[in-house]
């Protein structure tokens, strides 16, 4: 049992927990980056019950941060259906773009990839060596290609071939970065120009902390995030931003990374996240 398992176990074997025990349990909310008005509430829900109940009080005050839309991801209702994935540079976005990849075409789908972040050749060489390991075509363009090209490109030929899916991976954006943020924009009004875009997936690092929320209020406001992909959920404390991000703006998380291997990647399961977070 981890430290955050020991302190609520504590408190609920105990009728008369102290100022101390429950000080220890909110810093250690504090250290999952649950953020501060979470943190109170989770507190304030545990100390209103009686002692044998505050793991109830505590899981039901997790679950009720969470948001209720759907975590599927959103088909098209004809045609290919597209995914454009975003976020900073070093949260796993390639990683996650191929992984995805591999999880629906184990569904029996149909999937292309486009390696849109041409500013990072390594980003591009990752996404073929990927799609060489899985059997997935990757488009791609010459060195410091316009990135909007490629996705274009990547569209026409997912249409033309009559396949399922088209995934694209972008460059790592700097979320500081407001030209950067605008050639992003650029990127998803191309490819609209003939396929309609159905999801928006932020790659965040679940160790980067509060700065991971940060991040999805400014990616929101540029290119309307429809779902986070969650990374190196590993089982440590930290993944407490998950719940920041969906009870803040109400964007759910669809997808989890927890390693390095293809297999390291599912369908994010809300129970199960609080259960292993608690």
């Amino acid at each position: 049992m981890g430290l955050f398992g020991k302190i609520i176990a504590k408190i609920t074997g105990s009728a008369d927990a102290s100022a101390a025990d429950w000080d220890e349990l909110k810093t250690a909310l504090l250290a999952a980056d649950l953020g501060p008005e979470l943190s109170n509430e989770v507190v304030a829900a545990a100390r209103s019950v009686r002692a044998g109940s505050a793991t109830e009080a505590i899981t039901k005050a997790l679950t009720s941060s969470l948001c209720n839309e759907s975590r599927e991801i959103s088909r098209s209702i004809s045609g290919p259906t597209v995914l454009l994935i975003v976020g900073v540079n070093g949260t796993g976005k390639t990683t996650s773009a191929a992984k995805l990849a591999a999880a629906l075409a184990s569904d029996d789908s149909t999937v292309l990839l486009a390696a849109a972040d041409t500013f990072r050749a390594a980003a591009v060489d990752q996404l073929r060596t990927w799609g060489e390991r899985l059997d997935i075509d990757v488009v791609h363009g010459a060195d410091n290609a316009d990135p909007a090209s490629v996705a274009f490109d990547a569209a026409q030929q997912v249409i033309a071939r009559n396949m399922d899916y088209l995934i694209i991976d972008t460059a790592g954006r700097l979320h500081t970065k407001n030209d950067l943020m605008a050639e992003l924009g650029k990127v998803k009004r191309v490819v609209e120009k003939i396929l309609p875009v159905q999801e928006v997936l932020l790659v965040i690092d679940a160790t980067t902390g509060q700065n991971g929320l940060t991040q999805a209020k400014i990616f929101t406001e540029s290119v309307d995030v429809t779902g986070i992909i969650v990374t190196k959920l590993d089982g440590s404390a930290r993944g407490g931003i998950a719940l920041a991000i969906e009870r803040s703006l109400g964007i759910p998380i669809k997808w989890v990374g927890t390693g390095e291997s293809v297999n390291d990647f599912a369908r994010f399961d809300p129970a199960a996240y609080i259960q292993a977070l608690l």
